[in-house]
C-alpha cells in the first residue's frame, strides 16, 4: 500500500478531471461503490478458482462471524448494487466508477496492493456495437491524454457452449502434456484449464502456443459478432491484434474480451483490459442480462503520462500572498478573501505563519506560483501591494488594492494563451 503525496496529486487531480469529462461526454453516469464486500459475491463472480481469489483478497471475519473481503475489482460489487436497486429490469445502463481495488501481490512497479481503477460497464445491449463504442471510449482517451504506442489486443471467447467443446479439447491437450506443465497449470487443470493459457511462465510459452486454438471452435453466432465488432473498429480506423491466447484472468468473461498493453511500463504492461460478462447478472441472482466492461489502471496510466512527458498539469498556485508584518498580516487575511471573492477559479496562497521577507520570497518562488503580491508596512499604509512577476523576467509593480483582481486577471490570462 502507498501514499500518493502532494507532489503527484495534481497530476491525479488532471487525470480524474479528464475521466469524469470524457463518462459523461459519452452518456456514462458514476455509480459509488462500497469497498468491502461479502467473500461470497467476489467467490462465486471472479471463480473460486482464480489467483485472485485463492491467494490474493484480504479477507477477514467481522464481529458477526460473516466473511468479508476488500474488493480485488469492481465488476462483481456494480453488478451487485445494480441488481439490488433494480437498475436492470427492463433497461439499459451505462455506468462508471473509480476507486481503490485491493489484491495481495508481490509489489513492484505498476504493481501495489492497494490501487485504484477506473471502471466502465454497460448492461442491457447485446449487440458488438456497445463492444466498438467501449474501445472508441478508451481510444479517445488516449488520444486526448496524448498517450501514444498502446496496442490493442482482441480475442472471443465464444459462447458456454463453445467453451465447453474447447475446455474438452484443452483438457485432452494438456493431459497428453501433463509432465511439462508447472505447478499452479495442473491445479488449474480441472478447475478451469482455460487460464492455462494465461500463464506468465517462459518455461511455458512453446507448449502454449502450439494448444488449440478456442477461435477456431466459436459457434456461428459468436463469429458473425466478432466480425462485425472488427469491422466496427476498421470503420473508424483504429488498429488491432487478434491474439487467441488472450482469454483474461476471470472467469466471467465470454465473447468479446480485448487489452491496450504498452511495452513500456516492464512486465505491467496492461493498461486497459475488458470484455463481455452476459452472464455474471444472473449468476449473482438478477435476471438474464447482457453486460460488457473495462478497467483501466490509473497508475500505470499515470505513469504512461510521465513517461509520454504530457504530465502537464498546471502549477498548483497562481499567486502568493506574502505578509511582512503583524499589520500586513491582518491586512493581507481581509485582501486574500476579496481577491478570493471577485476571482473565484483562482488559486491563491497566503504564506501564514510569518517569517522575513526573504523566507517568504524563497517559500513564494518554491511554490511554483507565476507572481507573488508583496505587503509590509509601507503598503498598509497607501492600501497598495507589490506585485512580482516569479518566472517572467518583468519589472515589480505597484497597484492600487482595489484593482489587483483586474490586473492578475490579465497576467494570468496571457499565460494561459501562452500555454
Amino acid at each position: 500500500m502507498n501514499d500518493i503525496l502532494p507532489n503527484t496529486t495534481a497530476s491525479w487531480l488532471v487525470l480524474e478531471s479528464k475521466l469524469t469529462d470524457l463518462m459523461a461526454r459519452y452518456g456514462y453516469s458514476q455509480i459509488r461503490l462500497p469497498v468491502v464486500e461479502k467473500t461470497e459475491l467476489f467467490q462465486r463472480a471472479v471463480g473460486a478458482a482464480t489467483d485472485i481469489v485463492e491467494k490474493e483478497m484480504y479477507t477477514f471475519k467481522d464481529r458477526n462471524g460473516d466473511s468479508l473481503s476488500l474488493r480485488p475489482e469492481g465488476t462483481a460489487g456494480c453488478v451487485r448494487a445494480a441488481i439490488e436497486n433494480g437498475l436492470l429490469h427492463n433497461q439499459r445502463q451505462r455506468l462508471w466508477y473509480s476507486g481503490p481495488m485491493f489484491r495481495h501481490e508481490r509489489p513492484q512497479k505498476g504493481r501495489y496492493r492497494q490501487f485504484h481503477q477506473l471502471g466502465v460497464e454497460a448492461y442491457g445491449m447485446a449487440g458488438p456495437d456497445i463492444d466498438a463504442e467501449l474501445i472508441m471510449l478508451s481510444a479517445r482517451l488516449w488520444q486526448e491524454l496524448g498517450i501514444k504506442g498502446l496496442e490493442l489486443q482482441i480475442n472471443s471467447l465464444g459462447s458456454a457452449d463453445a467453451r465447453a467443446r474447447y475446455r474438452g479439447q484443452l483438457l485432452q491437450y494438456w493431459g497428453e502434456h501433463k509432465e511439462q506443465l508447472d505447478e499452479d497449470s495442473l491445479r488449474r487443470m480441472e478447475a478451469n484449464p482455460l487460464r492455462i493459457l494465461d500463464s506468465k511462465n517462459p518455461a511455458m510459452q512453446d507448449i502454449i502456443a502450439q494448444a488449440p486454438q478456442l477461435i477456431d471452435a466459436l459457434d456461428q453466432e459468436s463469429r458473425e459478432h466478432f466480425a462485425q465488432f472488427r469491422a466496427m473498429l476498421d470503420s473508424v480506423g483504429i488498429s488491432y491484434r487478434v491474439n487467441p491466447r488472450l482469454v483474461r484472468g476471470l472467469d466471467y468473461y465470454n465473447a468479446t474480451v480485448f487489452e491496450w498493453v504498452t511495452d513500456q511500463l516492464g512486465a505491467q504492461g496492461t493498461v486497459c483490459a475488458g470484455g463481455r460478462y452476459d452472464g455474471l447478472v444472473a449468476q449473482l441472482g438478477g435476471r438474464d442480462t447482457t453486460a460488457i466492461g473495462f478497467a483501466i489502471g490509473l497508475e500505470r496510466l499515470l505513469e504512461l503520462l510521465q513517461l509520454s512527458a504530457n504530465d502537464k498539469q498546471a502549477s498548483q498556485l497562481d499567486v502568493c500572498l506574502v505578509m511582512v508584518g503583524e499589520a500586513a498580516q491582518a491586512n493581507g487575511i481581509v485582501l486574500a478573501e476579496s481577491i478570493r471573492s471577485a476571482l473565484p477559479a483562482l488559486r491563491l496562497q497566503s504564506l501564514c505563519g510569518g517569517g522575513s521577507f526573504k523566507s517568504q520570497m524563497k517559500r513564494a518562488d518554491k511554490s511554483g506560483a507565476h507572481v507573488a503580491l508583496i505587503l509590509a508596512d509601507d503598503e498598509v499604509k497607501t492600501a497598495t501591494v507589490g506585485l512580482k512577476f516569479l518566472r517572467d523576467d518583468q519589472a515589480q509593480q505597484r497597484l492600487e488594492q482595489t484593482k489587483v483582481a483586474q490586473r492578475l486577471t490579465e497576467i494570468l490570462a496571457g499565460h494561459v494563451n501562452k500555454a
